[in-house]
């Protein structure tokens, strides 16, 4: 089901037109003023990509440049990338959880704890 997307030539509002098919016939009508007069946008797409594409991606080694195995922040900032490309499947509150407490500096230690961002333990 194709949308298309307008901008109204008389009020300048962007508008969704969605279809059932590509070969229906539209009626271009802009639905905050009621105008005919609307330019069609190139619109952004999606392509849905499996799970083994997300995956091999992930694993490019150009993706990891730059990555600082010993630095929180470098880690945060790679965990939130792989988190977006997985979606749901990796993503849930205690992900997000730590991936905000590495955004603070703070690196987990082995038992799952998170410790200050030198590798060493808290004074806890």
């Amino acid at each position: 089901m194709p949308i298309y997307e307008y901008r109204c030539n008389q009020c300048k509002k962007k508008v969704s037109i969605l279809t059932l098919r590509v070969s229906e016939k539209v009626e271009e009508r802009c639905e905050h003023c009621g105008s005919k007069k609307l330019t069609r946008l190139l619109s952004r797409f999606a392509m849905a990509r499996s799970e083994e594409s997300r995956l091999d991606g992930l694993a490019d080694p150009s993706n990891l440049s730059g990555v600082d195995e010993d630095d929180p922040r470098s880690m945060a900032r790679w965990m939130r990338k792989m988190g977006k490309e997985m979606g749901d499947e990796l993503g849930g509150e205690d992900f997000d959880q730590m991936v905000d407490e590495m955004e603070a500096g703070k690196m987990p230690d082995e038992g799952g704890d998170l410790t200050p961002g030198d590798g060493e333990p808290s004074d806890d």
